[in-house]
């Protein structure tokens, strides 16, 4: 059985409160439940983890080296300025999906770029709580050659 680590970085914890107009009305609770349910029917395990300090996303991605097949990561602001973060996938090399909700690509001029997608497989945004699916099916059936 595969194992999958999904972290989300800093105020993806205050989903359903936060801009609902780019973020919708649904909290963190209601997108672990979504990610758990697609995990049991792709039959993967998955551990989900949330925090708003950047070292321990990249304690997480560290001891995820030997243990995850996959990691799906939604960096929130970190995406645009996290090194340590970019390092640190790069360092374990495990096959890692970058997810955002909303399309970084058409928000304000410093969400275009992504200092972290350099260290992932591929990125998927602007899909709102779909995106986790289908990083998390894209995973499942992903080898690298």
């Amino acid at each position: 059985m595969k194992k999958i680590l999904v972290l989300n970085g800093p105020n993806i914890n205050m989903l359903g409160i936060r801009e609902k107009n780019i973020y919708g009305h649904n909290d963190y609770a209601s997108l672990c439940t979504l990610i758990k349910t697609a995990a049991a029917r792709l039959g993967v395990q998955v551990e989900l983890l949330q925090s708003n300090y950047e070292g321990d996303i990249v304690t997480a991605i560290q001891q995820a080296y030997g243990v995850y097949d996959g990691i799906i990561i939604n960096p929130a602001a970190f995406t645009h300025y996290s090194v340590a973060i970019l390092d640190a996938l790069k360092a374990v090399n495990i096959p890692t999906i970058e997810v955002h909700i909303s399309n970084i690509h058409t928000r304000e001029e410093f969400r275009h770029k992504s200092v972290t997608v350099a260290g992932c497989t591929g990125q998927i945004c602007g899909l709102g709580f779909t995106g986790y699916i289908l990083a998390l099916e894209a995973l499942t059936v992903y080898s690298e050659e």
